[in-house]
């Protein structure tokens, strides 16, 4: 008897902590189960809080032509044509606001930004601790940061942990701008309103693909909002505690294939 069908037109992912092991590659499984289920009529959406310049190379490697849902819902970047279809901007000015009341709550901040395009440069000043391996350009004086549209900020506080510093962020500022854990020592400020869901219920459009029709995985509190519009979310073993309190299912870590683990079982083929 022939397997049944494949029962998403869409599947949805994460990159770090998702389809991402610990080395920044991914596995041949993972690769195989992806194609193996765009094969069986399914399109495959990479969903990222890293804005295009920190993700064109991981798409790049891939092979991946199609349609990428980067900066946290930000961007809708057309993988194969090399340019952005959409680009929302943080409003400096509210951005600053925001900034200085969360000092003012909780003492100096290390600050990072993300500015707007394809090439935009991720900027960080003193204090602030990039992940390793990705690309950021230093600023004595961060004051340069406001100086072109961005899409986003980075803080760190020296102290505070980053569960801790989000539930203070957000009661502080939460009517004015948006506050996300995107990973380990990454909290950002947003546009007040934009999350992966966003972004990814405009490249679903695109795709004519409804959110019933849509599996995600994830691992982080920035895909709530993604798995609250997908029609199924399925949370990495390593996922955070936020994310796992939501999912409809668990799978094993990004370490061990967890993504392939639920697609041949979705294919028949597990």
């Amino acid at each position: 008897m022939s397997p049944a069908p494949f029962p998403y037109k869409l599947v949805a992912t994460d990159l770090d902590g998702t389809l991402l092991r610990g080395d920044d590659t991914v596995s041949e499984r993972t690769r195989e189960a992806l194609a193996a289920a765009t094969a069986a009529g399914a399109a495959h959406i990479i969903v990222t809080g890293r804005a295009v310049p920190w993700t064109r190379g991981v798409l790049d490697d891939l092979g991946y032509k199609g349609i990428a849902v980067c900066g946290q819902g930000a961007q809708i970047y057309d993988a194969g044509a090399h340019r952005l279809l959409t680009s929302v901007t943080l409003d400096r000015q509210l951005a600053g606001l925001a900034l200085s009341k969360i000092e003012a709550e909780v003492g100096p901040l290390a600050l990072a930004a993300s500015r707007d395009g394809l090439d935009g440069d991720v900027l960080f000043g003193p204090g602030y601790q990039v992940q390793e391996g990705l690309p950021a350009v230093y600023l004595e004086d961060t004051a340069a940061v406001w100086t072109a549209p961005l899409t986003k900020l980075y803080i760190q506080h020296p102290e505070l942990d980053d569960d801790t510093l989000v539930k203070a962020a957000r009661e502080t500022v939460g009517a004015l701008v948006d506050i996300v854990m995107a990973g380990p020592g990454i909290v950002e400020i947003l546009p007040l309103g934009l999350t992966k869901a966003t972004g990814l219920s405009l490249a679903a459009r695109r795709l004519g693909v409804k959110a019933a029709e849509t599996i995600a995985f994830g691992d982080m509190p920035n895909d709530i909002p993604m798995f609250g519009w997908a029609g199924h979310g399925v949370a990495m073993a390593n996922a955070h505690a936020e994310l796992k309190a939501v999912a409809d299912e668990m799978t094993t870590s990004h370490e061990e294939d967890g993504i392939a683990v639920v697609l041949e079982r979705l294919l028949g083929a597990a």
